[in-house]
């Protein structure tokens, strides 16, 4: 959701699009099916990955727990997915709308899902909030922000809906990490783990079909959020996640084939990769002029996004706006300070 833009270095291959939520698919290489399945406004879609693997299908990435999905997946089963097993299902990480129907099809056939360590037990422990009332560690965290008292009430009320937007997880799992490789039908994956916006997210290069499954790790016209929660208030996200952008660039070649979790497949890998760190790079300086005088983490939405932010949007903006935050903190370049109320305030050092 931050504010970088699309690169016009980028190629979209595919005029062909499959429709969201009616379980048709499009072939973007041999053997490898693109699907979506239906979103919010916001973001209407998820892409999601059905490889040919021997006799049935290894499904990379699930889609948000809802009917409308539900639906999609039966519906693409029946059809396009020519009623063959689910060999294995891969998560790429813990965000709902990736990992929600994991545990509906790893039950529906009997298979393993597979995952990184992070990915999966932080999975585990935001379910394990659903019902509970908010801690107050958070409440500290968003007043520390700058939340008003009606913020705070709709966060309360809301705390514990991560839980209601996935199955319940499979009790056991296959770890991924770094560096495995393995096959699916005929091809060698490698797995690539970027970081920053989620804990040990797991991309997937297959060399020989020269495709790169990037997740939410690079997407084409949006940047990934990379937030910071009130579970880790001094951490450095994005930190993290420019350092894994500038990694992933060592390790998969410019010439693959992308497919992002949002928005469309590509091609320009490198020159999204350059584009999003330069954008984030230049957000900083820009943060450091706004921090001349002395600012909460709402008083620099204006620097990081275009569009407005909403109550709905609320708690997103104020995670990237403190990753942002803490960067500059982490590297120097500004000083936090608390007031006696208990609110963050950020200067330039």
């Amino acid at each position: 959701m931050d504010s970088v833009v699309p690169s016009p270095d980028l190629i979209y291959p595919f005029e062909q699009k499959p429709e969201i939520g009616d379980g048709s698919a499009v072939e973007v290489a041999p053997g490898l099916h693109w699907l979506r399945m239906p979103l919010f406004s916001a973001l209407p879609a998820i892409s999601v990955w059905a490889i040919a693997d021997g006799d049935g299908w290894t499904i990379v990435d699930t889609g948000l727990r809802s009917t409308k999905t539900t639906e999609a997946w039966r519906a693409a089963f029946s059809g396009v997915l020519e009623s063959k097993p689910v060999t294995r299902v891969i998560s790429t990480h813990m965000h709902p709308d990736h990992c929600g129907m994991a545990g509906w099809l790893v039950n529906r056939f009997d298979t393993r899902l597979w995952m990184s360590r992070l990915e999966y037990l932080t999975c585990r422990l935001m379910a394990a909030d659903t019902g509970h009332e908010a801690p107050i560690d958070g409440v500290r965290f968003y007043k520390a922000a700058g939340w008003d008292d009606e913020a705070i009430e709709t966060y309360k009320a809301r705390f514990g809906g991560f839980g209601e937007a996935i199955y319940a997880m499979p009790a056991s799992y296959r770890r991924i990490s770094d560096g495995d490789t393995f096959n699916i039908g005929e091809h060698e994956w490698h797995v690539v783990v970027g970081t920053g916006h989620s804990p040990e997210h797991a991309c997937l290069y297959c060399p020989s079909l020269k495709v790169f499954i990037s997740g939410d790790q690079v997407l084409p016209r949006i940047s990934s959020n990379v937030s910071v929660f009130p579970t880790e208030p001094d951490a450095d996200p994005l930190g993290d996640w420019l350092a894994s952008l500038a990694r992933i660039k060592t390790l998969v070649p410019d010439d693959v084939l992308v497919l992002p979790a949002h928005n469309y497949p590509f091609r320009g890998l490198h020159a999204r990769l350059d584009q999003l760190v330069s954008g984030h790079l230049e957000d900083l300086d820009k943060l450091v002029e706004k921090l001349a005088e002395p600012r909460r983490a709402i008083d620099i939405f204006d620097v990081l996004f275009k569009r407005p932010i909403t109550p709905n949007l609320l708690g997103m903006a104020t995670g990237e706006a403190v990753a942002h935050l803490n960067h500059l903190t982490a590297t120097g370049r500004a000083v936090r300070e608390a007031n006696s109320d208990g609110i963050n305030w950020w200067r330039a050092a």
